[in-house]
């Protein structure tokens, strides 16, 4: 099964240095934790992704259809410097809070993504091709939606086209989404 075939849902995500980590650091460190728990928590800020409000609600409804979410992501140059702080508790709804499993690590987030099946891939994603699938912008092209300081978002693959707005991205990496998704982070003092 292709990634890129229309219908797909994708979390695009462009991804580097996190919290004084270089990428292949974390993917090291996240493909260990996916060995040693059975999943990783994929940290990331913003709120173009908010897991209660897009990303919880965009993987639960492609899921009842039967499809897996794919966060793809796009390998870049970046300079994030927060601190390591590692969380230890995580929330679907920023109310009932739970312990992040000492094998888990998510480093200076207030966001993660819980994924599985961590891996390199290489092809290209053309954002012309997409939609944004939810939120205010939900019909939007890809290409006009993910630029500037939007760096993430749930995509929808099409058969359509836009060349006028073409932008390809180069994928390196990929990941499925496994419920719960999409939590809050926090570094609770004990």
């Amino acid at each position: 099964m292709s990634i890129i075939e229309p219908g797909q849902r994708i979390l695009f995500m462009k991804v580097g240095t996190h919290a004084q980590e270089p990428l292949d650091e974390i993917i090291e460190r996240k493909t260990k934790e996916i060995e040693d728990a059975g999943y990783a928590l994929w940290g990331y800020g913003g709120s173009t992704c908010h897991p209660q409000m897009v990303v919880q609600p965009f993987a639960r409804a492609y899921e009842e259809l039967g499809g897996v979410i794919f966060l793809c992501m796009e390998p870049m140059t970046s300079k994030h410097y927060a601190p390591p702080l590692r969380a230890n508790e995580y929330s679907v709804d920023a109310i009932e809070w739970k312990q992040i499993p000492p094998e888990v690590n998510a480093r200076g987030s207030r966001y993660a993504l819980f994924i599985k099946n961590l891996r390199r891939e290489d092809f290209e994603l053309p954002l012309s091709r997409t939609r944004v699938a939810l939120g205010n912008k939900m019909g939007a092209i890809g290409s006009r939606y993910v630029r500037g300081r939007v760096d993430k978002a749930c995509l929808e693959v099409t058969d359509k086209d836009d060349p006028k707005n073409e932008h390809i991205v180069q994928i390196g990496l990929v990941a499925e989404l496994v419920e719960p998704y999409a939590v809050y982070l926090r570094n609770r003092a004990a």
